[in-house]
């Protein structure tokens, strides 16, 4: 594991190290170079850092002596939420990584022209700073199995996915007739469908098989009670996932605690809801032994899928509309625009963008925007406070409800479980 954290720190500090050069090169040229014209109250682009802090969320900057007349309000967001994470994980060599990277808008010119990166020639920069970050940490399982380790994405706010050249690096080492096993972020409502919609739409990856983990207890949970009633979420996120052409496999995550009763309920819940099997599993007591008939269970899949991959919007569509139908998986009747989204989709429509897939920013506890909505609810309406653009990764991502780009700490925060023997230098709580 030393190595994985080393690498990934690595990482994260390259993402922030450049994304934060870009803000300062924002703020350098804004000031000292009047060909761009930017406009102050356009700037989308935000510092970031690897820590939790809500009060980060909105700040005020150019508040010294030498930035006279540049004071303005913006904020921070979190690391892996910056657009060089997304462009990071969506990129498929150092070449592509270099023009999507110049290609990221940072804000708007007086005259409603997108500013870029390489406008302000840091695009460069930004490239020798993530040269070394491209390129994948190989792991192995407990049981030697070859395992890429490769980005973070923000599963809420971009794709959450893993990236595009472990993958595809994965897919040449096993051959035609391997399999390939990667991660698509939080549930079939946020990380499958972003994984179809933009993952497969830049990289042409055509999965043949979808695995959806269903627990005992997340199913309770959704259901409030009895694990019957919270299979209706199970059946939704089957059902939306074979909506892409792709065979659903369920596996049953079974701890000590479920009974038999439950799992079978669970699995007749499952096949009822279309799926073309659903498997118990050990694998967290037993390792690969339990977990074979599920393997077993994703090869037939695999070898008996009929139909192509499909999308769930075409790109020739509205921004607008791409974000209704994405909204209509979720269960929502309708979408509610604020006055600032409005704003948003008209000028990045005006500007060119509005061919680009969307990334919804919302909660992964619901299919609604409200995370105490369990199950699966139905006639809500959706609401958009924000439409934002990461035009380097290449999609356009609304802000669902209260959906933040910056998290808070939790109501216990690790740090309470972390100390130092300080006589044998040993560090508690992390494990």
């Amino acid at each position: 594991m030393d190595e994985f954290n080393l690498h990934m720190t690595g990482d994260i500090h390259a993402i922030t190290a450049a994304n934060n050069l870009l803000a300062a090169a924002i703020d350098t040229k804004a000031k000292r170079f009047a060909r761009l014209d930017i406009d102050p109250e356009s700037i989308t682009w935000r510092r970031v850092m690897d820590v939790n802090d809500r009060f980060l969320r909105k700040i005020s900057i150019g508040e010294g002596p030498d930035e006279k007349g540049m004071v303005r309000e913006t904020g921070f967001d979190i690391s892996v939420a910056s657009e060089i994470m997304a462009v990071l994980a969506l990129t498929t060599s150092l070449s592509d990584m270099r023009e999507r990277l110049g290609k990221m808008v940072v804000g708007n010119s007086r005259a409603g022209e997108p500013v870029t990166a390489d406008d302000l020639g840091v695009g460069g920069a930004l490239t020798v700073l993530m040269k070394d970050a491209i390129n994948p940490t190989l792991m192995q399982t407990l049981e030697g199995t070859p395992v890429l380790v490769h980005a973070g994405p923000f599963a809420n706010i971009a794709h959450g996915n893993s990236s595009v050249v472990a993958d595809k690096i994965a897919l040449k080492l096993v051959g035609p007739g391997g399999f390939v096993v990667t991660e698509a972020g939080f549930g079939a409502d946020i990380g499958t469908e972003k994984f179809m919609n933009i993952k497969c739409r830049y990289s042409g990856l055509t999965p043949q098989c979808a695995i959806i983990v269903a627990t005992i207890r997340a199913l309770k949970m959704h259901g409030g009670g009895p694990v019957e009633a919270g299979c209706i979420n199970l059946a939704r996120h089957v059902a939306n996932t074979k909506a892409y052409g792709v065979n659903v496999v369920v596996a049953v995550n079974m701890f000590s605690t479920d009974t038999e009763a439950e799992l079978n309920a669970v699995r007749d819940a499952a096949l009822a809801a279309g799926a073309f099997d659903a498997v118990v599993c050990t694998h967290h007591a037993h390792g690969g032994k339990g977990a074979v008939d599920l393997g077993l269970a994703v090869q037939r899949a695999c070898e008996n899928v009929n139909q192509p991959l499909k999308f769930l919007y075409p790109l020739d569509i509205g921004i607008k509309d791409k974000i209704e139908a994405i909204a209509k998986s979720y269960g929502a009747s309708g979408v509610e625009y604020s006055e600032l989204a409005e704003k948003q989709i008209e000028m990045y429509t005006k500007q060119g963008f509005s061919g680009l897939p969307i990334c919804m920013a919302k909660t992964q506890y619901s299919f609604s925007h409200n995370a105490a909505s369990k199950g699966a609810p139905s006639g809500f309406m959706l609401p958009i406070r924000d439409v934002r653009a990461s035009i380097g990764a290449g999609f356009i991502y609304p802000l669902v409800g209260t959906m933040s780009t910056m998290p808070g700490l939790p109501t216990r925060p690790c740090f309470y479980e972390i100390d130092l023997d300080t006589a044998t230098g040993k560090v508690i709580g992390l494990s």
